[in-house]
């Protein structure tokens, strides 16, 4: 009923507009080969290509991007189908880049998030709340559920964004390798890797006494620091819905409070913290991207996937594709997961050291998500505020719309409904209309909606999902909003569902993680991927790792394949 059955291979005019990339097999020799066009891989060319080096980037499906990509799944809507905001996108790699040059136009988005109650949450018989940059208006809207809460607001932010600057050196430079450091034997290599520390250092420098802040967010349940702050459980979930965005987690998972750090360290538009629209999609910044590596030399290749890394005596010769050519190159960097990358590509038995491939094996990528992307014909309509007579977009629907969120013990509902194989009747729904800011999306007068919603399992009941397991459950997300905002399911032109299950085989992301792999405190900084080779390296020789698998991890960030170039530039 809500499903628009399309081939979803059928290439339409926006992708072949975003895909500036060449269809076919790579001809000669190259210096580096990159597997995967998705927006870490493309950046990793760029740096590569321009540092003199001849790459080549292979992409297994008909559009560069990945994640990030844009696509017109229902004629004439256009939906940043997987990743769908940008804030995590470091500085460095736009200047770098040029990406502004290159044509990325990102629209702030302000008020950033507006929660909507089912039923009025206060005395004053408030029934939503509305967080955003005029401070005097997010007082108030606060206020009206605690006069206490409002004021705390301020400082808390001060205090998020105080320990959201202190690992900005951390985001920009690899990590020591801690396992290297006690392992070695050779001074050159211990001083090697004091070195790489000095960025903790410096954060901690920095922090002096706040230092201990920041270890209870990396370690304690977020629901425990938001419970110390604030009283009013409509700000509560609104702000515990960061910290759960993407991993399976709950607010009362201890660690939790890391992933609601990692969501407040970007910004847009030099507004640190602040979220955006990107013009286009976010097709327009794997686009942008790509220009900027194709403008320094560098070749992209669509409709090309990597059957397996070619290995002899231990190092990489390059990669072979699933038509049976090859591309010879001494340098491989993988943009895919570490179980892709490592357990799919690689021949059996290349892998010198059974103790890393265990390690791999061990990494988490338990997901939540279900993504569905949808057209509509006319806005939502909020009981809790209405839209104007007069047809305009209010502003609310400028951030994202926590749905199901009027409480903590909402979200920990379904979680635990997940937890049991199955999925809530009332799932955390994460909402936005990128289209209230960027009318190049949909037909006049309609609207894209994303739907960013958990807790789903990768296997329903221990079964893949069927096409009316994914109907029974968009129904199921769409009967929620109703509740909201009446007609809103009549308003459905079209949909397009991914599962944790979709999300694996459509983007290669292993699980239907996000982030390549959670971000708890056991898989960051100097145990990502792995402790042995959290340097971007690998036991193969000329093989390294330049996804969100490596580090700092997920996000569209780019960092993991800025810093991926650098190491191989470093070893050349």
């Amino acid at each position: 009923m809500y499903q628009c059955r399309i081939l979803l291979r059928q290439r339409s005019l926006l992708q072949r507009s975003l895909c500036t990339a060449k269809s076919g097999t790579p001809n000669g020799r190259f210096d580096c080969a990159v597997i995967g066009a998705g927006h870490n891989g493309l950046v990793a060319a760029a740096y590569l290509a321009g540092a003199g080096k001849k790459v080549c980037v292979l992409e297994r499906r008909h559009v560069i991007g990945g994640a990030a990509v844009t696509e017109e799944i229902v004629p004439g809507f256009k939906f940043s189908r997987c990743s769908y905001v940008l804030s995590l996108l470091r500085p460095k790699v736009m200047e770098d880049l040029q990406l502004e040059r290159h044509g990325l136009v990102v629209y702030t988005r302000d008020p950033s998030s507006y929660t909507p109650l089912l039923e009025p949450g206060s005395k004053t018989g408030a029934q939503s709340l509305l967080l955003g940059r005029d401070h005097a208006r997010t007082h108030r809207s606060i206020a009206a559920f605690s006069p206490r809460d409002a004021d705390q607001f301020v400082r808390y932010e001060e205090q998020m964004g105080r320990l959201a600057a202190s690992l900005e050196p951390l985001l920009d430079n690899p990590p020591f390798n801690l396992h290297h450091l006690l392992a070695s034997s050779g001074l050159r290599a211990k001083a090697r890797e004091l070195e790489r520390a000095r960025p903790l250092y410096r954060m901690a420098s920095q922090l002096g006494p706040q230092l201990l802040q920041l270890y209870e967010l990396l370690t304690a349940p977020t629901s425990r620091i938001l419970d110390r702050w604030f009283e009013s459980e409509p700000l509560k979930a609104t702000l515990a819905t960061d910290s759960v965005i993407g991993a399976m987690i709950s607010p009362d998972t201890p660690g939790s409070g890391y992933v609601l750090l990692h969501h407040v360290m970007g910004g847009v538009n030099n507004i640190p913290g602040a979220w955006g629209f990107v013009h286009g999609g976010m097709g327009s910044v794997s686009k942008a991207i790509a220009e900027s590596a194709q403008a320094r030399g560098a070749k992209i290749f669509t409709d090309a996937p990597v059957s397996h890394i070619k290995v002899v005596n231990g190092k990489t010769e390059g990669v072979v594709l699933a038509d049976g050519s090859e591309v010879d190159a001494p340098v491989v960097l993988s943009n895919a997961t570490p179980k892709v990358t490592f357990e799919n590509l690689l021949p059996p038995d290349s892998l010198p050291e059974d103790d890393f491939l265990a390690s791999v094996r061990r990494i988490d990528y338990a997901s939540p998500v279900t993504k569905i992307n949808v057209a509509v014909s006319r806005l939502p309509n909020f009981l809790a505020d209405p839209n104007p007579v007069s047809g305009d977009c209010p502003d609310h629907f400028h951030g994202t719309i926590h749905l199901n969120s009027d409480s903590c013990a909402m979200i920990d509902t379904a979680y635990r409904a997940c937890q049991q194989g199955g999925y809530a009747d009332r799932p955390v729904i994460e909402m936005t209309v990128p289209s209230s800011l960027d009318d190049s999306l949909a037909p006049k007068g309609a609207h894209v909606v994303q739907l960013f919603t958990q807790y789903t399992p990768k296997l329903l009941h221990g079964k893949r999902w069927t096409q009316e397991d994914k109907d029974r459950y968009t129904r199921t997300v769409f009967k929620c909003i109703d509740d909201y905002a009446p007609g809103f399911s009549a308003s459905v032109v079209g949909s397009d569902v991914l599962t944790p299950q979709d999300l694996e085989e459509t983007f290669g992301l292993t699980g239907g993680n996000i982030f390549h792999g959670g971000m708890s405190l056991d898989q960051l900084y100097f145990m990502r991927p792995t402790p042995e080779y959290c340097d971007y390296r690998s036991p193969i020789g000329g093989l390294y790792l330049c996804g969100s698998g490596a580090h700092p991890g997920g996000g569209v960030m780019g960092a993991p394949g800025r810093l991926c170039a650098l190491e191989v530039l470093r070893d050349s």
